[in-house]
């Protein structure tokens, strides 16, 4: 199970024109700013990248108005061949790492996969990543699956995350679910 103490959000590159264009992107950029959002309430890190940022644009505003600090600008697919992303996953001291973003078959799964190849524990929320086509959102999944990193919800992690009903961010989290 993940737990409040060991997890840490990645959000990918949900930014500019892609993050408007990809398939279900409304769905996708809503669930990603409650992650966010209910991160932030139960204090865990978020590390917030941006790919090519000069060319591709800033990360969508529903989400990054909820962010805290600046995003981690990257010119790799993976996010882990990035030296800042490296350092930042180390410095946060967290094992287990809660996954969303875009484009699932191309910096999602490098992400995932390498982080994973590391003995951290990677799971993606299906309903927070996308691919232009829902055929490449769909073996990408299945490929993170086939090597271990599990599908997961928006709201089934953050209920994980909860563990309990008396938490005391229970009401919190219930409102950016419903």
């Amino acid at each position: 199970m993940f737990t409040i103490d060991k997890a840490c959000l990645v959000v990918i590159d949900l930014q500019g024109k892609l993050a408007e264009i990809v398939d279900d992107s409304d769905s996708v950029i809503q669930n990603t700013a409650k992650l966010v959002q209910a991160m932030n309430a139960l204090e865990i890190p978020v590390l917030w990248l941006e790919q090519i940022p000069n060319l591709l644009g800033k990360t969508s505003l529903e989400i990054s108005q909820h962010m805290q600090g600046q995003p981690i600008a990257k010119k790799t697919f993976s996010a882990y061949n990035d030296a800042a992303f490296k350092e930042a996953v180390k410095a946060s001291g967290r094992t287990q790492f809660i996954v969303s973003g875009i484009e699932t078959h191309i910096c999602v799964y490098q992400t995932a996969r390498q982080l994973k190849e590391l003995g951290l524990e990677v799971e993606v929320v299906a309903d927070a990543v996308s691919s232009r086509t829902k055929a490449n959102k769909e073996i990408a999944l299945a490929k993170m699956q086939a090597l271990g990193i599990l599908p997961t919800s928006t709201e089934m992690i953050l209920y994980e995350l909860l563990q309990v009903a008396d938490h005391p961010h229970f009401r919190t989290i219930l409102k950016l679910v419903k």
